[in-house]
């Protein structure tokens, strides 16, 4: 898979609500900061922020758009991009976008997750 199939992969997985879908694609050492500012270090914490996220928004779906990239190597990828989600929350539609910027490695000859950081535009 070249890094550019991992956008799509992630994606898609993430339209599942499913950590399962998900979990392949995110390093071991992994770091998400969401647009609200928290930040969860570590696979561990990632998959209970991931899932909150499921459980709390419905029919949600997640676009990544607009994609530059910085720097493609045999083993890191860093790049930018725009995201787009929406949902209901408490029966409420809700939606939100903003900025993104993610690091893909090489783990286990796979493209994974290292660190994405979501900020608000």
């Amino acid at each position: 898979m070249e890094p550019e199939r991992f956008i799509e992969a992630y994606q898609d997985a993430l339209g599942t609500h499913k950590w399962s879908n998900v979990e392949r694609l995110i390093a071991k050492d992994a770091s998400v900061t969401f647009s609200d500012g928290t930040v969860h270090l570590g696979k561990e914490k990632v998959q209970k922020a991931f899932q909150r996220n499921f459980d709390i928004i419905k029919s949600e779906t997640y676009t990544i758009d607009k994609v530059k990239w910085l720097k493609k190597e045999n083993d890191y990828a860093v790049y930018i991009f725009e995201f787009n989600w929406s949902g209901k929350i408490n029966g409420q539609l809700v939606s939100g976008n903003g900025n993104g910027t993610s690091v893909l490695i090489k783990e286990d000859k796979k493209w994974k997750l290292l660190a994405e950081h979501l900020g608000k535009k």
